[in-house]
C-alpha cells in the first residue's frame, strides 16, 4: 500500500478501499456539513463555469455537466478533444488545496471543478490516465453538495464487480499508484430528483 494511505489507514483519517491494482483512500467527514455547505455556496457563485463539447468516439458531445480548470501559471489542460482555460487560484480554491496537501501529503497545482446541476448531468467511463499526469498520478477528489454514487470497475477483470461509493458532501476521495492504470470510474444520471453537485478533482500535471 502506499505509504501516504498506510499513515491515513493508521491513524484514523482516511478508510482503505480495499481493491486489486489500487490504492484509493476514503475520508467521510474531511469537511463538516456546515464547512461543506459554505464553500459549496461560494464555489457555485465564484467559479467561471462552461458548457464544453469534447470528442467522444470521433463525434463531438456537450459535456452533460459544467467544469472549470483552475491552477498554478503553465500551459492548459487537454483531454478528449478539448482544451480547458487555465484560470488562477482563488482564495477558496486555495484553503482546500491546503487541506487536501496537508492531508494527503502530496503537492498540487491544479484542479479540475465539476458541476453537476442535478440528476441528468454525469460522467461516463474513464480513467485519469493522460500521460501529463504521470504513470502513477495521485489524483485528490473532493465532494461538495447533493451525495452521488461514484462507481469503479476494473479494465481487464470483467470477473470483478463494479465497486460502488457514495460520495457525500464533505467527504474526500484519494486515488494513488496503479488505480488510473487498472480501473475507471463514472458517476451515472439518477433516475430520483438531485440537488446541485461540485466535484474538485486535485492534481498535479509534469512540467509545470
Amino acid at each position: 500500500m502506499n505509504e501516504t494511505l498506510d499513515l491515513f489507514a493508521a491513524s484514523g483519517s482516511l478508510e482503505s478501499i480495499p481493491l486489486p491494482d489500487a490504492e484509493i483512500g476514503f475520508a467521510r467527514g474531511f469537511y463538516t456539513g456546515e464547512q461543506a455547505a459554505q464553500y459549496m455556496e461560494q464555489l457555485l457563485n465564484e467559479t467561471a463555469w462552461r458548457k464544453e463539447k469534447i470528442q467522444v468516439w470521433g463525434k463531438e458531445h456537450w459535456q452533460p455537466r459544467l467544469t472549470a480548470w483552475y491552477g498554478d501559471a503553465g500551459s492548459n489542460y487537454s483531454y478528449s478533444g478539448l482544451t480547458l482555460e487555465r484560470h488562477p487560484w482563488t482564495p477558496a480554491l486555495l484553503e482546500i488545496k491546503h487541506d487536501v496537501e496537508a492531508i494527503s501529503g502530496h503537492h498540487f497545482n491544479s484542479v479540475l471543478l465539476n458541476l453537476y446541476r442535478d440528476e441528468n448531468d454525469s460522467v461516463g467511463w474513464h480513467a485519469d490516465n493522460e500521460a501529463e499526469l504521470g504513470r502513477n498520478p495521485v489524483i485528490a477528489s473532493v465532494s461538495l453538495g447533493q451525495t452521488r454514487t461514484f462507481k469503479l470497475r476494473h479494465r481487464n477483470k470483467p470477473e470483478l464487480k463494479t465497486t460502488s461509493i457514495q460520495l457525500n458532501s464533505g467527504s474526500l476521495l484519494l486515488m494513488a499508484g496503479s488505480t488510473q492504470r487498472f480501473w475507471q470510474h463514472a458517476v451515472d444520471k439518477e433516475r430520483q430528483p438531485m440537488e446541485p453537485r461540485i466535484n474538485l478533482t486535485f492534481r498535479h500535471i509534469a512540467g509545470w
